[in-house]
């Protein structure tokens, strides 16, 4: 039995402990969080002890631990983590600056322990499915990759000062899944952004409206639309174009019931938000993580694919401001 501590009680703390409860082979043995009510109430639906982020680490009887606190104080974590020898399993990003990622890489290769970077988009079903398609080269070489990621509103602003912007906050999924899909590391990249959703964003300095458009070496191409506003709901759809045809990820709808009648055709709205629409991917990527823990293998999304993203989120940023392309 994997025994694992839960860093953050928050959203995607919640998200993590009630999925864990359904994989066999693991348990939640603790949860920890700034608030105790937050705790408490994860530990109650969990059958975990409340014990501090300092406690869990120091137990010898804890295997491993989900970090899933504000990005700013992963280093510190993992670092204690790592020291500890418990195996981590970490959301994006592990932090805003590409040195101290590359600091935590470090000590986590030092000390030997198992690191997951948490891009759970890699582990959504038709999005899995849809790389296996272009690995087994059922559309030939790719020559153009459109992901298209549009939230229905956007977050707070107190969340907007301190998520490192939308390139690094929001794009940076969709930047990993361009690396996942195109299996090959850009070396190109042009940006451009705008605040058109919500003047209080760019009071703040940042976007809310986002293109990016990657190149490879061998030419293939990647474009990247991001919106911190959908009318319609949570967007989220990816389509491949190659030499032998296309393969495209749509939405998932509340249903798959459609209405037709003399005024149209009509369908579901799309899923609410992250939560309903990658609840498959959460569990999973967990799945995943305890897998690995349990049998050995390779442990994907590693440290280096959280690193390669918030470069490339890093050039992206810069690409929008300076309105220069970004030679990788």
């Amino acid at each position: 039995m994997i025994n694992i501590g839960i860093l953050g009680c928050g959203r995607i703390g919640q998200v993590h402990g009630q999925t864990l409860r359904n994989i066999a082979g693991a348990r939640v043995a603790a949860v920890s969080d700034f608030l105790p009510k937050a705790a408490e109430s994860l530990a109650a639906q969990t059958s975990a002890k409340v014990m501090s982020s300092d406690e869990i680490i120091a137990d010898p009887a804890i295997d491993a631990v989900i970090i899933g606190t504000p990005t700013t104080t992963h280093y510190d974590l993992i670092h204690a983590a790592a020291a500890a020898g418990k195996a981590i399993f970490c959301e994006k990003p592990v932090d805003l600056s590409v040195a101290r990622i590359r600091e935590c890489l470090a000590v986590v290769e030092m000390a030997s322990v198992p690191f997951m970077t948490a891009f759970n988009r890699r582990f959504d079903p038709s999005f899995a499915h849809l790389q296996r398609q272009i690995a087994d080269q059922v559309i030939g070489n790719i020559e153009i990759v459109t992901i298209l990621s549009r939230d229905p509103s956007p977050p707070p602003i107190g969340y907007i000062k301190t998520s490192g912007g939308i390139f690094r906050d929001m794009m940076i999924h969709d930047l990993d899944m361009a690396r996942f899909l195109l299996g090959e590391e850009p070396n190109e990249l042009s940006a451009a952004a705008s605040c058109l959703v919500d003047p209080e964003i760019g009071a703040v300095g940042d976007f809310d409206t986002a293109v990016v458009t990657l190149k490879t070496p061998s030419g293939k191409l990647c474009q990247i639309s991001n919106s911190r506003r959908a009318t319609y709901g949570y967007d989220q759809r990816i389509e491949v174009h190659g030499a032998k045809g296309m393969l495209r990820a749509d939405n998932m709808l509340e249903h798959s019931v459609e209405i037709s009648t003399s005024a149209g055709f009509r369908t579901a709205a799309t899923q609410p938000f992250f939560l309903e629409r990658y609840a498959a991917a959460y569990r999973a990527e967990l799945t995943h993580f305890v897998d690995v823990l349990m049998s050995g293998g390779e442990m994907t999304p590693s440290g280096e694919d959280g690193l390669r993203a918030q470069i490339l989120a890093d050039a992206a940023d810069q690409a929008a401001r300076s309105g220069e392309p970004i030679r990788l």
